[in-house]
């Protein structure tokens, strides 16, 4: 989880936007918006959903970034961050951080639904 964080922060930086810009578009305080760029906040996949829609990009891009591939002027395989001479993005890391989120997310709606 940590690396998506790091991938949200670095696509944030990369399109020039401030962390008050972005809080203020998923309706949060700065200060909240800081917390879960730092993972003392949960992400949730809605989050992470709304995330990608205000970096313009799409959530693999956030859960599979790798920045060492977009300064390497030796790969031209790579399209913004993503490596196109494979062409299953979908591969079983992506899966296994998906479901993860998934889950996490299942978890605290069952927590939400419970304490109410």
């Amino acid at each position: 989880m940590k690396q998506v964080l790091e991938n949200i922060k670095k696509f944030r930086e990369l399109k020039n936007l401030t962390r008050d810009h972005v809080a203020a578009q998923l309706d949060m305080s700065l200060s909240g918006y800081s917390k879960l760029e730092r993972g003392e906040v949960e992400l949730t996949i809605t989050k992470l959903f709304k995330l990608a829609e205000i970096l313009d990009v799409n959530a693999s891009q956030i859960l599979n970034f790798d920045a060492s591939k977009i300064f390497n002027i030796t790969n031209n395989n790579v399209v913004n961050g993503v490596d196109v001479s494979n062409q299953n993005i979908y591969t079983d890391e992506y899966k296994d951080k998906y479901i993860a989120i998934l889950e996490r997310e299942i978890q605290r709606l069952t927590d939400q639904n419970a304490s109410n």
